[in-house]
């Protein structure tokens, strides 16, 4: 007998299997399992759904002993898992009242009805812990062994007389928690899938949108102009299915791709409410429909789109607004392209600013000092930023911050001297760049004592540093450590930066401060001629190094007099 209810309760939740299957590939469906915040009415959409996939369950029941051996609980445990606790609840209420009103309800009508709920609120409540696990399919089979179980107690428990309900749960009780706990894990099995999709598709927009960025790169270091971010959107329209692709600053569009183009031209202002709105705030806004965005030519075929907003730190300087063509058709995948666009793109116009700083660099005065500055590290801190754009905005963000600071005061040219607190401010935010770059083989120690009394040229530490990593630390597989020391003597401060790297050979070392301009050793030579200008020659760099060993540079830095003494 048992096999018996166990073949044919296999039979009926093969069918609520193919419907999971059917409901997988309903849009409206996938959207609201989708979704992770639901509105209330959307919420009592999917509790009539399970609800009703309970009922389709309990009809498609067997009569055994005058009840029914059944598939209930699927909907219900399903729809809890899926949707939370009200989800839960109400489609187990739905399903569970259902099962009590009908006429072959039987004996365990009540009992039914009441375990039924219990199980939709139990699958509710154990929602959250559901979605945070890695293996989704198994946790349902489990939750399904034990709501049955439960039901099986509920039945005992309440129905009357208690022999029959004995004997009932004897013979369904196997069949109906094998196979419905199994239905349960299947039919979570095929809507994790549409997960799983997603998730396929959002890394394939991920990659999109990287590929988006490298090539508008170019474009933006050169500014946020009317000409560079039509090279911009030219660049999303053709390597996306949006239908038109608008970019704005505060004002005025800048370009608009696509349809519509007609009548959203470069140079108009910014009429729409939407709009405005994201750049009011700094949230990005999602029309679904034509009256959404508000267009005022009543035949712009635009009915939907994803406003996001351009930043430049924490200041709006325009939006990213892509299109389609049809009513409610930004998906997931849409937002979260956009929004990774808006961030790789605002992290770009940063970047420009930094490019701006370069230019500037170029036309000081003291062209001298700009051969320090290595091209090279400009190109790898920017693919630094780059690549960690997507996977940690905020540490990009950070790193972008120090690439500004690096450089802007790689610009104040016009301090003779600075204090060494501000030199080492420089040298840190050079640091934190490169650390990012080679993590845990770049050490540096700075010991600096407080209240230290001692001024020098600005940017004359850092290129010592850079020197140290670039020739000694990085040319070591476990890498290695910096220490910069600075101790205080009668009528001097002795600076020592002192590194463990790979050494310098003793030829080279005997010309390493030799003015070849061709040599690697350019940034440390300036610095040296720099000092030798300043206070004499007396004063330019003493190096010593072993192979194997690493390199110590020690520079003395004269006290100032006291009538020289004064704020920089």
């Amino acid at each position: 007998m048992n096999l018996d209810i166990f073949t044919h309760l296999t039979n009926r939740v093969g069918t609520l299997i193919i419907l999971a299957l059917i409901l997988s590939k309903v849009k409206i469906f996938r959207k609201l399992v989708l979704k992770r915040k639901i509105t209330l009415f959307e919420k009592i959409i999917l509790s009539f759904v399970f609800g009703g996939i309970g009922i389709i369950g309990t009809y498609s029941g067997i009569v055994i002993n005058g009840a029914l051996a059944n598939s209930r609980v699927i909907g219900v445990l399903v729809g809890g898992l899926l949707g939370g606790p009200f989800v839960g609840i109400f489609s187990g209420i739905i399903a569970g009242i259902h099962r009590w009103g009908i006429d072959i309800g039987g004996f365990t009508s009540l009992a039914c009805a009441i375990s039924t709920i219990i199980e939709g609120t139990i699958a509710g409540l154990l929602s959250k812990r559901f979605s945070s696990s890695k293996s989704k399919w198994a946790f349902a089979l489990y939750i399904g062994v034990i709501a049955e179980m439960i039901q099986m107690i509920i039945i005992l428990i309440v129905a009357r007389p208690f022999t029959d309900a004995l004997l009932l749960v004897k013979v369904i009780a196997l069949p109906m928690i094998i196979t419905n706990s199994i239905g349960s894990s299947l039919f979570i099995g095929v809507t994790d899938s549409i997960f799983k999709e997603q998730d396929r598709n959002a890394a394939y927009q991920a990659q999109i949108a990287l590929r988006i960025a490298n090539k508008t790169l170019e474009y933006f270091k050169q500014g946020f102009n009317y000409e560079t971010v039509e090279h911009a959107a030219k660049i999303i329209y053709e390597m996306t299915d949006v239908k038109a692709v608008a970019i704005t600053n505060t004002k005025r569009i800048l370009t608009h791709i696509g349809i519509g183009d007609d009548h959203h031209k470069p140079g108009d202002e910014i009429k729409t409410k939407i709009t405005k709105d994201v750049i009011s705030t700094g949230e990005h806004r999602v029309a679904y429909t034509k009256e959404d965005i508000d267009c005022d030519d009543n035949y712009c075929k635009l009915k939907s789109a994803i406003i996001v907003p351009l930043k430049e730190g924490n200041k709006v300087v325009g939006t990213l607004k892509l299109y389609k063509t049809t009513n409610d058709s930004i998906t997931q995948v849409d937002l979260e392209l956009a929004l990774g666009l808006g961030s790789l793109f605002s992290t770009q116009i940063e970047l420009s600013k930094v490019e701006y700083q370069k230019q500037l660099l170029a036309k000081s005065e003291l062209k001298a000092l700009q051969a320090q500055i290595n091209p090279h590290f400009l190109f790898n801190a920017i693919n630094t930023i780059v690549s960690f754009v997507r996977i940690d905005p905020n540490k990009a963000r950070k790193l972008l911050l120090h690439l500004s600071d690096y450089f802007r005061k790689n610009l104040c040219f016009d301090t003779d001297e600075v204090h060494i607190s501000k030199e080492i401010e420089h040298v840190n935010s050079y640091l934190e760049i490169e650390r990012a770059r080679f993590g845990n083989k770049l050490n540096v120690e700075i010991c600096i004592p407080e209240g230290i009394d001692c001024y020098l040229p600005p940017l004359i530490l850092q290129p010592i540093v850079e020197n140290s990593i670039k020739h000694g630390i990085m040319n070591k597989i476990e890498g290695g450590i910096i220490k910069i020391i600075a101790t205080e003597e009668d009528d001097k401060t002795k600076i020592v930066i002192d590194d463990n790297g790979i050494g310098i050979e003793e030829g080279k070392l005997k010309t390493i401060l030799s003015k070849n301009k061709d040599d690697d050793s350019i940034g440390i030579i300036n610095v040296n001629e720099r000092l030798i200008n300043k206070y004499g020659n007396d004063y330019g760099l003493k190096i010593s190094s072993e192979i194997g060993k690493g390199t110590t540079v020690t520079m003395n830095i004269p006290k100032r007099n006291g009538e020289e003494e004064e704020d920089v």
